[in-house]
């Protein structure tokens, strides 16, 4: 006897988002408060990871791990499952999100507090890994406000030189 519907098949982001939610889940409402910290450290750890891995791209293909080569050597195709804009500034790449894969099934399965976890830390930590000087400003979340925003930013070396002497300064 076949189904009388036929289903499409769930996307692998849709499935990962599930994991993760269901994962974190059970790890905030075993744990607490000490849980949610672990989750979001895991996140951290991993986002950092991927983002030497993209550094590592870069490197495979010539190309240093600087502003201009963090988009091109990105690990996470991007399909109909997102909808976004990107904007290239001078020293900053802005995009603004407002279909996300894993934001959709989070919301369909009601657990926007565990997934926020993930999109808090994620994107910073990658950027991060990438380069210790890129930094990300996520001002705006899609499920908080209904869009994402970022604004990647790499610090000048001089500039992180500057503010360690300052705090060095201070200190003494």
């Amino acid at each position: 006897m076949e189904p009388k519907e036929k289903l499409e098949p769930v996307s692998t982001h849709a499935i990962m988002a599930k994991l993760f939610a269901h994962v974190a889940k059970a790890v905030v409402d075993r744990f607490g408060e000490e849980g949610r910290a672990a989750v979001k450290e895991g996140v951290r750890t991993f986002g950092e990871e991927r983002g030497r891995d993209i550094a590592r791209r870069a490197a495979l293909v010539g190309e240093p791990n600087g502003i201009e080569n963090y988009l091109p050597n990105y690990d996470l195709g991007r399909s109909d499952l997102f909808e976004y804009e990107t904007l290239i500034h001078p020293k900053e790449i802005e995009q603004t999100f407002t279909k996300c894969a894993f934001a959709e099934q989070w919301k369909k399965d009601g657990m926007e507090d565990v997934g926020i976890m993930y999109c808090e830390m994620i994107d910073p930590a990658i950027a991060r890994g990438f380069n210790p000087n890129f930094e990300v400003i996520h001002d705006q979340y899609i499920l908080k406000e209904g869009t994402c925003h970022f604004r990647f930013q790499m610090k000048d070396d001089k500039e992180e030189n500057k503010e360690e002497t300052k705090k060095e300064n201070k200190q003494k």
